[in-house]
């Protein structure tokens, strides 16, 4: 590897250089004057939180993952329960069994932050040590096991009988294949995304990267779609056929006022999803969910900001119409409350999850 290959390859000048990796104030500073301007039309800070009366903040920061999925109908997305504090592993257990949950299973916050908090959990002792290391409370999900994940951002406005798509990203986890020679950890530092996650994927599997896997073996690092744990999306609103269209719009009028956020959804094929089967909805995201397409390492900053601002002006026209039939907005005490108290929440929650 050449020596200019090897700078290029540092952390910071992938960062640099690769603009979907910049941080959240980098990416959105620079169109915050749109969004002051819709605050100024509305005449609030905080319009968005009309824009979903049924959630809560209008899916904005700190809304409890339970709460939605309890908006949603049962067949649609995992089996779940919420684990309060304190969380005793016996009792806990106890309940994953009376509900008939099988390993393996998904445990994360009940409030997300990115991903953060987010574990596959392969037997009881898993679930154990997550019941004794989780300082939050937490959800225990079934693992949705099917091949296909993306993201579908939704819009309808209220009074609309018909929503649409506007934009979907599909989700390449983090996976390595083998080539019989070279290990996991060195497989991972051939490639940019890889070693943003090398840090993470210390902690995750320890030794275990230093273990030469078969050429043509696959290995799946990460088993979750989120880009911060490098999952790689990829702009795929070109699928937003009109069958598609029909069912994400049958789906989504089946959560009480739900109007603006999008879906991740994990599925089998794109065809039994156009048919309604073979789905499974992950989470639900309200009025705090980006366009995330527009981190499609193809598209341009110009492309985002773009992406951005279209999806801000979804949410001002939708919270607007639901104020005027009487949902009030948020006030500006309890805007700024939210605020701190996620500040304080995602302070929390990065010193203690990977």
């Amino acid at each position: 590897m050449s020596l200019l290959k090897k700078v290029l390859n540092r952390p910071f000048f992938i960062r640099l250089f690769n603009w979907e990796y910049w941080s959240f104030a980098a990416v959105y500073i620079p169109v915050v004057p749109v969004w002051f301007y819709y605050c100024l039309r509305a005449r609030s800070f905080f319009f968005f939180s009309a824009s979903n009366p049924t959630i809560e903040n209008g899916g904005f920061l700190m809304e409890s993952k339970k709460k939605i999925y309890d908006l949603i109908p049962a067949a649609f997305y995992p089996k779940t329960i919420l684990v309060t504090l304190p969380a005793d592993p016996d009792e806990v257990m106890a309940r994953i069994h009376a509900s008939g949950l099988q390993y393996p299973l998904i445990a994360k916050p009940d409030i997300g932050a990115r991903g953060m908090g987010v574990r596959k959990l392969r037997n009881a002792a898993d679930l154990r040590a997550y019941c004794q290391e989780s300082p939050l409370e937490f959800l225990v999900q079934e693992y949705a096991d099917l091949p296909l994940e993306a993201g579908i951002f939704y819009c309808r406005l209220p009074g609309e009988k018909k929503g649409r798509i506007t934009g979907i990203v599909s989700k390449e986890f983090l996976t390595v294949i083998g080539d019989g020679i070279h290990t996991i950890r060195e497989l991972c530092q051939q490639e940019k995304r890889f070693i943003l996650q090398l840090d993470a994927l210390q902690k995750m599997h320890g030794d275990a990267l230093d273990k030469v896997i078969a050429k043509g073996e696959r290995k799946e690092l990460v088993p979750y779609g989120n880009h911060a744990r490098g999952a790689k999306f990829i702009d795929d609103t070109f699928r937003a056929s009109e069958a598609l269209q029909q069912q994400i719009d049958l789906i989504l009028q089946q959560v009480d006022r739900f109007y603006y956020g999008r879906m991740d959804i994990r599925f089998r094929t794109w065809e039994e999803l156009e048919e309604g089967s073979a789905f499974s909805i992950i989470e639900l995201n309200g009025a705090g969910s980006e366009p995330t397409h527009m981190y499609d390492p193809r598209h341009s900053i110009f492309f985002a900001w773009k992406e951005i601002i279209r999806h801000w002006d979804w949410c001002y026209r939708i919270s607007l119409l639901n104020h005027k039939k009487g949902i009030p907005y948020m006030s500006f005490a309890e805007g700024v409350k939210m605020f701190r108290d996620n500040a304080q929440f995602e302070k929390t929650i990065a010193q203690l999850y990977v």
